[in-house]
């Protein structure tokens, strides 16, 4: 007769094959066999299993990092909070949750088949039903909540947040294309912004204000009355010709860009007056610190330069350029083949629509002779002067305002606050927005929920990026996420000994970077 036994050594049981019989009438253990510990059972059954039937890959690093910052905020109970008890299987904490999960991992995607292609209902916990997660049912549990409710929803997220980091200096910021709804694949686009109160460092949202880009009323009214709901002193961020929108004496603090072509001065100082901003935030970048004439008082300016972006900017006025002169070149050829039957005027107008580049204009000269449409030939020449010029005075330069005495390299990080929302902003919402199938109608009920959803996204994903930067990982929201989701889960799916099929779950192998953010996020609490 055959039995497994343990025994007890040094804190740990091993295991044994006893087979058993009587010796002189009196059972015995006639012989026995070493096993080892469970782990080496379990080994050898996997074993002995042989290869795998199927597997299935799922989707994990991502998911259960911005799972881990979702119950570490306490977003779940923040909103339940907010909207009391109420009897549902699923709560609208919980969908809210699920909802800017599904956003920030895998935005465009049917809620269903992300649920079904994730290892997310693997750790949510309490276990929700799959029927449950699908674009209906969110739509279905967030139909009655008022616009005042998701005010309170996104507050008590924000009061969340602000208990994990140190007293904030807040920023409005207007992003005006924030997203852009469609009712169908035919109707007609609506285009949206977004006014928005975050954070200076790592430009988290706290408060915000979804617009229809038509009859917008104007940012400053729009920054005051976000600034009501933070309780705290904001500054007002714009962008380069909003500044003759606002006006600079009424007390509000602010940082924003001026038009470059308005001073000319500035753009002549040579690279020498500028100085390096710091290697650690702000590596290729200069900037000289001085003042000028804005709105006809003398103001705080810094002009800076970013090597990175002049080398983009090059690029793009090299490729405009060429494609230009390509144009140019093939309309002069079909005007000297002398068939041109178009007048004057429309020449004219064509040699405009080519040469209406930013930029283009400053370098490329033409000259269009003759008065009958088979007499009129194109001559066309660039300023190398004019594009050195250019070159130097122009690329990679900005020129900010402020009335604030901070270092230089917080006016640049409250400045570009806005480059890192609409970053994200594109990134979760697409080039467009369309209604799910079956389709219905964009309300402003449902894009208020929808940019509720997106703006809680951004200020999740935008904390996981501040936390990596502390932890001396510089990664942009898009590198952070993409990172984390190259860490997959793969199931291994056995045949059956009799009873049900047995799986094995395995994380896919991580590189250094990988395996810091895994330990950064305490993502071993969710692995298989």
């Amino acid at each position: 007769m055959a039995s497994v036994i343990g025994k007890r050594v040094g804190g740990k049981t091993y295991y044994y094959l006893a087979h058993t019989g009587r010796v002189n009438g009196a059972p015995r253990i006639t012989s026995q066999r070493y096993l080892g510990t469970a782990e080496d059972i379990a080994a050898a059954l996997d074993g002995a299993a042989g290869s795998p039937d199927g597997t299935r890959h799922l989707a994990f690093g991502d998911v259960a990092a911005v799972w881990s910052t979702l119950e570490r905020l306490q977003v779940r109970s923040a909103i339940d909070d907010v909207l009391g008890s109420r009897k549902a299987k699923v709560s609208i904490g919980t969908y809210f949750a699920l909802a800017v999960l599904h956003r920030a991992t895998a935005p465009g995607t049917d809620l269903a088949q992300w649920w079904a292609d994730s290892a997310a209902s693997r750790f949510v916990r309490p276990r929700i039903a799959a029927a449950a997660v699908q674009d209906d049912e969110f739509w279905r549990a967030t139909r009655r909540l008022t616009r005042a409710q998701l005010e309170r929803i996104e507050e008590a997220v924000s009061a969340r947040v602000r208990e994990h980091l140190p007293e904030p200096i807040l920023l409005a910021v207007d992003v005006p294309n924030f997203a852009t709804y469609a009712e169908s694949e035919t109707a007609a686009a609506s285009p949206a912004g977004l006014s928005t109160v975050v954070t200076r460092d790592g430009a988290i949202p706290l408060a915000s204000s979804v617009y229809r880009r038509e009859g917008a009323v104007p940012f400053g009214v729009s920054a005051d009355r976000l600034a009501s709901r933070v309780a705290g002193p904001v500054t007002l961020v714009f962008e380069t010709g909003q500044h003759a929108q606002l006006d600079l004496d009424d007390g509000r603090h602010f940082v924003g860009a001026l038009p470059l072509g308005d001073y000319p001065e500035l753009l002549a100082r040579p690279a020498s007056a500028r100085r390096s901003v710091g290697p650690d935030r702000f590596a290729g970048v200069t900037a000289l610190d001085t003042h000028a004439v804005v709105s006809g008082t003398t103001r705080r300016v810094v002009l800076t330069h970013s090597a990175k972006l002049h080398a983009a900017q090059a690029r793009g006025f090299a490729q405009a350029l060429s494609s230009a002169t390509r144009q140019l070149d093939g309309l002069a050829l079909a005007l000297a083949a002398g068939t041109n039957r178009r007048p004057r005027e429309q020449v004219l107008t064509e040699i405009a629509r080519i040469t209406r580049v930013r930029w283009v204009d400053r370098v490329l000269s033409t000259r269009l002779t003759g008065t009958r449409p088979a007499e009129l030939r194109l001559e066309w020449r660039v300023d190398e002067n004019a594009r050195s010029r250019l070159d130097e005075e122009y690329f990679g330069k900005q020129l900010l305002v402020t009335d604030h005495d901070w270092p230089v390299a917080d006016v640049i990080t409250a400045y570009r606050a806005r480059y890192h929302l609409d970053s994200t902003f594109r990134q979760l919402n697409g080039p467009f927005v369309a209604a799910s199938a079956p389709r219905r109608h964009w309300t402003e009920h449902r894009i208020a929920v929808h940019s509720l959803v997106s703006v809680l996204a951004t200020a999740v994903t935008h904390v996981m990026r501040q936390e990596a930067d502390r932890a001396g990982l510089d990664l942009s929201v898009r590198e952070l996420l993409d990172l984390l989701s190259r860490i997959g889960e793969t199931v291994l799916r056995y045949p059956s000994t009799g009873g049900r099929p047995r799986t094995r779950r395995l994380l896919t192998c991580r590189d250094a970077v990988q395996q810091k953010l895994f330990d950064l996020f305490g993502l071993d609490a969710y692995a298989p």
